[in-house]
């Protein structure tokens, strides 16, 4: 059989936004696989939930669709897709289910997008979220845009947020707007207005909207506090009747107004579980449904009630895997776990049958639904694929540190034999406070690793959700240390196996993850060499040009960098870059806007002024989601460069260092020309 390549990435399909028809008898969800160096296709596919027959495709393969919804009766779908004359915005469009069936239409040319739909339950209406200007609205580009119509970029920018970009783009004026569309005259409402955002539009009964909105105090962008509103579209009132605290919050409602929603405490909220409660409108009170439960809310798939519409069903971290637990809606009985496995990234509740899409050690990911205590698979994306490849089985590894217990797993390469030796590489999470399972969004990078002669250890260290949350909060003021506790306590464990070469250990990770890298080869020189990714380098230069993510340090570390300005240095990796051995790559993304590129430049120069082997690479059009979403190239391109320079210091590969090797050598993606390199020269 094959060895698994970076390069394969581009065979890789993955499922995502499962949604059960009213029927119960098809799932519809969304494709999405690699179409060229620099795109995806995401379409739109059908899955019988008995399992007889194959998946099929529903859109066509032109743009990008997305958000599959059925109406309540089944005999429509509505999805949002890029494809027709925009090409870059998504647009809403409509596909007939019943009788012959025909070709979907567009109902919307609107200058913000289309995201977030929601059916009316009588099936006359959808409500979604468009992102636009005041001028957008003043020039009703919100409700059609003019054929003539070109958008400018604002020149010079002016800013007056304290968060004014996110993602890959700056907000230029855009704030997220609620609107209503009549599907048969095609009529559109606005909602709302206003300088500030809303989000979550969801139906109670036939003519009332909730949704949510983040206007309290005087800068929105510096408040957890964020309203529950209802609008009465035969009125055409809204009413704020309750508030949440949080980054954001998920909304789900039963036709008699009692409202699901998620919760976190806002005092350090960045450390804090996300629990689930419920509102009941009429009777004016509130439940508390995860009260009894010591995990986190997970947003792998939003909170929905059941079809009696008496349970909420919800999915949280838990050990290393995801659970989906039901609660009743009046917290008269703690949750119970109904299903617990893989990584989910989607799912959906319908009558008598549950639809997820999940990753798991054996698959990048696929379609499965639950009845009962069955789980049936519907789709299998990657068989072909899967066929050909050597794909290896993770082992479980629990183990102590000092701070008490830990998880974990050691993945081995193809032919492994314990009479040889390998190099080990160790892998650290983002986060900080997020969990690693066996699959989800790194099974492709752990198992090239693995394929590529290297034993790989990942984990979830002091920090991580899904063990708690004394074990999640247990990095508060501390990320470094107590974090690299648990890490090195795992790694030495793995080490003293026979088949490892403990003088040849490589380190990397993403995110915090790039964080503890560039922290650790600061604080050891253990590691022979080390890859750190998108990282936190520097506290205060991360606080004040990062998005939202600022709250972390307000969180976490409980400090701003006027009140604790040495505390923060302290903690920061370049504190220790002038100590540095190990040789580093460090690989950013230039419109990473979560962690913004200027502590990544300030690392890499310290590095260099200290004589060691280091390398800045960086990638264009790339945000902070590079290894998840970005550019297949890209993508395939970070893999290699990392698997490169790992060889280059290792003993048993024969490979030149990276610094020495031709430009583009071992590498098959193609991005030499777009990235700027800094290194040491030749």
């Amino acid at each position: 059989m094959d060895h698994i390549q970076a390069s394969d990435f581009h065979d890789l399909a993955k499922p995502s936004d499962p949604r059960v028809a009213p029927d119960g008898e098809h799932v519809a969800f969304v494709r999405s696989v690699p179409e060229d160096d620099d795109s995806y296709e995401s379409t739109v596919y059908l899955a019988p939930t008995d399992g007889d027959g194959d998946a099929r495709r529903l859109t066509l393969e032109e743009g990008t669709d997305a958000e599959p919804r059925f109406a309540p009766d089944g005999d429509r779908l509505a999805f949002t897709s890029t494809r027709g004359k925009d090409g870059d915005r998504q647009q809403l469009w409509l596909l007939p289910l019943d009788g012959p069936g025909g070709e979907a239409e567009q109902i919307t040319d609107v200058v913000g997008g289309v995201t977030s739909i929601a059916w009316s339950p009588d099936g006359s209406r959808i409500a979604f979220l468009q992102s636009v200007t005041e001028e957008d609205r003043d020039e009703e580009r919100d409700l059609e845009v003019p054929e003539e119509y070109e958008p400018e970029e604002p020149d010079p920018q002016v800013i007056d947020r304290t968060v004014y970009r996110t993602g890959t783009t700056y907000f230029d004026g855009k704030r997220l707007q609620v609107y209503v569309l009549d599907v048969e005259s095609g009529g559109l409402t606005r909602v709302t207005d206003g300088d500030h955002d809303h989000a979550a539009p969801t139906w109670g009964d036939d003519e009332t909207l909730y949704f949510t909105a983040q206007k309290a105090g005087e800068d929105p962008d510096d408040n957890y506090e964020i309203d529950i509103v209802a609008y009465d579209t035969e009125s055409d009132e809204t009413e704020d009747i309750h508030r949440t605290t949080g980054w954001g919050a998920s909304l789900a409602v039963t036709e008699d107004h009692r409202i699901a929603y998620t919760y976190t405490e806002a005092e350090q909220a960045s450390i804090q579980p996300t629990e689930l409660h419920v509102y009941d409108r009429a009777a004016d009170e509130t439940h508390d449904l995860t009260a009894d439960l010591d995990r986190t809310v997970g947003m792998g798939a939003a909170p929905q009630w059941g079809p009696d519409e008496e349970c909420v069903y919800f999915v949280t971290p838990d050990e290393g895997a995801t659970s989906l637990w039901s609660a009743s809606g009046d917290a008269s009985a703690s949750p119970e776990r109904e299903y617990r496995g893989g990584a989910v990234n989607g799912g959906h509740v319908a009558d008598g049958v549950t639809a997820i899409t999940k990753s798991e050690w054996d698959h990048p990911g696929d379609l499965f639904v639950l009845n009962g205590s069955e789980e049936r698979r519907l789709a299998d994306l990657n068989a072909e694929y899967l066929d050909s490849v050597d794909v290896r089985e993770p082992e479980p590894l629990a183990f102590e540190s000092e701070q008490g217990p830990v998880e974990g797993w050691v993945l081995t390469p193809p032919n492994f034999s314990e009479d040889e030796t390998y190099p080990l590489a160790v892998e650290v999470h983002g986060g900080p406070h997020a969990m690693w399972t066996t699959s989800g969004t790194m099974w492709h990078e752990f198992q090239t690793l693995a394929a590529r002669g290297y034993v790989v250890f990942w984990s979830n260290p002091r920090g991580s959700t899904g063990f708690g949350e004394e074990f999640m909060q247990a990095i508060e003021r501390d990320w470094g240390d107590v974090t690299l506790t648990d890490v090195l306590a795992g790694v030495e464990a793995v080490a003293a196996r026979d088949y490892v070469d403990e003088t040849n250990v490589f380190l990397t990770g993403g995110s915090f993850g790039g964080y503890m890298t560039s922290w650790t080869v600061g604080q050891t020189d253990y590691f022979r060499a080390a890859v750190s990714q998108r990282g936190v380098y520097d506290f205060t230069g991360f606080y004040g040009s990062t998005d939202g993510a600022y709250k972390l340090v307000e969180g976490d570390y409980d400090a701003t960098p006027w009140e604790e300005p040495e505390l923060l240095w302290e903690h920061s990796p370049v504190a220790y870059a002038h100590d540095v051995d190990t040789p580093t790559l460090v690989l950013h993304s230039d419109q990473d806007y979560r962690t913004p590129d200027n502590t990544a430049e300030l690392y890499h120069r310290i590095l260099r002024k200290a004589g060691v082997d280091t390398r800045l690479v960086r990638y264009p059009r790339e945000g902070h989601e590079l290894s998840r979403s970005g550019e297949p190239a890209h993508i395939v391109d970070r893999i290699e460069r990392i698997v490169r320079w790992f060889d280059g210091y290792s003993e048993h590969h024969d490979a030149e260092r990276a610094l020495d090797r031709p430009d583009g050598d071992g590498l098959s993606a193609g991005a030499d020309e777009d990235e700027e390199d800094e290194d040491n020269g030749e």
